[in-house]
């Protein structure tokens, strides 16, 4: 395991296996694990851990503290916010229909996931999506579109049967109306008001 020290990476981890191409930025803390690449346009904060066989694309911005688990690409015009969970062999796209004939490089799709959001094992999500803050899909599940903060989506298509706490833990609530609960774990409030879950 090499140890980085450059203008644009104060200090990272590098298996001796992984591509870093010139150019791309790693923040302090970061660690590139077995068969990684890192392409050369690539943005990528502090904390972050690229598990085995990673993919990051030119334009692709990963924040901190991020983790991204074994065989996942995260391919152009993909943005995750801090703390979002990436499990293994999730799928990201960019194109929303493809053919190997016909370049479609300037029709990519930005795909968003926010602070604290889930991506459950071998789930997919369409390019073109926001997934909400701390929202949760599950594993196998295949999301074309938008997923509000706080929910948890399962199935393909994707479809909402709860809410989730940050902490992980899914909530006593409904899918809509107005209502409160505690967090069982952290004492933390969440007021559902119509379909919108807030934290207080």
């Amino acid at each position: 395991m090499e140890q980085y020290e450059t203008k644009e990476t104060p200090s990272y981890f590098k298996h001796e296996t992984a591509i870093v191409d010139q150019g791309s930025s790693i923040g302090h803390g970061s660690r590139v694990w077995h068969f990684v690449h890192v392409c050369a346009e690539a943005k990528i904060g502090k904390n972050v851990s690229l598990g085995q066989n990673v993919f990051v694309g030119n334009k692709v911005f990963i924040g901190n503290r991020v983790k991204i688990q074994n065989n996942v690409s995260v391919y152009d015009n993909v943005t995750l916010e801090d703390d979002v969970f990436c499990g293994p062999s999730m799928v990201f796209t960019n194109v929303y229909n493809p053919r190997s004939a016909i370049e479609r490089k300037d029709d990519y799709r930005n795909t968003l996931v926010k602070k604290g959001a889930t991506l459950g094992a071998n789930c997919t999500i369409v390019c073109g999506v926001t997934i909400g803050e701390y929202a949760f899909v599950g594993a196998g599940a295949v999301v074309n579109k938008d997923v509000p903060d706080y929910a948890l989506i399962v199935g393909v298509p994707g479809k909402q049967i709860a809410w989730m706490s940050e902490y992980g833990e899914k909530l006593d609530l409904p899918l809509e109306g107005r209502q409160e609960t505690i967090c069982k774990n952290t004492g933390q409030k969440y007021i559902l008001e119509g379909k919108c879950l807030k934290k207080f």
